[in-house]
């Protein structure tokens, strides 16, 4: 779903009352640049002389009154540092909606917050959104995933660091690849969008990129890889989604269980694609799984100026008292949607994108 510029205003929530006292939080996953985003919004609220509280690990510290003062942040260098000083947690208060939504309104109401800033990914957001929707509170939201995968928004602060993660890991392992003879295999995070594995995995030159867009057909791949070697070509670097469903002969290989949302479990796809390697072509394979890596690093300078002036627009729709919105980057703006239009629907690789590169996702 695409919002314009030009709809902006169309849905905003213009609600009276001042703003003295504004709390944050950061939940879900951390992302390189979330110290940059609460830089950008404690900057511009504090030169407005409206007090930032801090909530420690995402909506847990709303649950459990768990806050921090902001007052005596250095926000002249935060947005340089990796992390996030507030912590950050996977909880939401919707998972025990009946005992956690009272908390959270509660605690509200005890520390006199006027509005609310949740940076974070779906689950955050989809929280903030319903809170808003369902109970009047005044939020805001920052759009943050690694995944890239929130709708209403070009990127996500985070994400373009750790596709440099994953590319620079591919070409370090393409030496060591060709040393050995070795197909390497490299999982990268993405449950059920595979922007990091297909930015990284054309970037660095892969020769296969599996993606959960697409069915990853194993006997296709390793076909390819065969005429690569008949080709004279010693080693090869197969990226791959850790959500990505893998098939081969027509027989779903990757796991059937669900987790308590109803998702597929994931966990093993690198593995099981060098395992298929090695046994249909007698090619030595390796896997490498990236992990948390691609959480991990600083910040590159994108992702912390992107950081930065979404988190100030956030603190600009605070002052505007337009709530129930997200600060958000179209054509290379930063705008600000409604809250609703990013967590409605789940932003994958569009059929274009795989299409103009697919010779990378499955050799030729």
């Amino acid at each position: 779903m695409v919002v314009t510029p030009s709809d902006v205003r169309s849905s905003g929530d213009a609600s009276p009352g001042p703003v003295r006292r504004v709390g944050v939080l950061t939940g879900g996953g951390d992302a390189p640049g979330l110290n940059a985003a609460i830089c950008g919004l404690g900057r511009r609220l504090l030169a407005a002389e409206i007090e930032l509280v801090g909530f420690r690990d995402g909506w847990r510290g709303l649950i459990d009154d768990d806050t921090c003062s902001l007052a005596d942040v250095d926000f002249q260098r935060l947005h340089v540092k990796d992390g996030t000083l507030l912590g950050s947690s996977g909880d939401n208060p919707y998972f025990e909606p009946d005992q956690d939504v009272p908390k959270v309104l509660d605690c509200l109401k005890h520390h006199a917050i006027d509005a609310l800033v949740a940076i974070g990914g779906d689950g955050t957001l989809s929280a903030a959104d319903r809170l808003h929707r369902d109970h009047g509170v005044r939020v805001v939201g920052v759009p943050k995933t690694i995944d890239n995968d929130l709708a209403a928004t070009d990127f996500t602060f985070g994400f373009f660091s750790a596709v440099e993660v994953a590319t620079r890991a591919m070409d370090d392992l393409r030496s060591t690849a060709e040393s050995h003879s070795r197909v390497m295999v490299v999982e990268c995070m993405g449950r059920h969008a595979g922007w990091i594995t297909a930015y990284a995995g054309v970037a660095a030159g892969a020769e296969g990129i599996l993606v959960p867009e697409r069915p990853g057909e194993i006997e296709e791949l390793c076909e390819n890889l065969a005429g690569l070697r008949a080709a004279g070509a010693r080693s090869a670097i197969v990226a791959v989604a850790e959500g990505v469903r893998l098939y081969e002969d027509g027989k779903c290989l990757s796991p059937d269980g669900k987790d308590r949302f109803g998702e597929y479990e994931i966990g093993g796809a690198a593995a099981t694609v060098a395992e298929c390697i090695r046994r249909r072509l007698g090619w030595d394979a390796r896997h490498l799984v990236l992990g948390h890596l691609q959480r991990a690093p600083q910040p590159l300078a994108f992702d912390r100026l992107f950081a930065l002036r979404l988190g100030a627009r956030a603190a600009r729709l605070v002052l505007e008292r337009q709530f129930g919105r997200m600060a958000a980057m179209q054509n290379g703006e930063i705008v600000d949607v409604p809250l609703g239009a990013a967590v409605r629907e789940r932003k994958t690789l569009p059929s274009h994108f795989l299409d103009r590169y697919g010779s990378f996702f499955l050799p030729i």
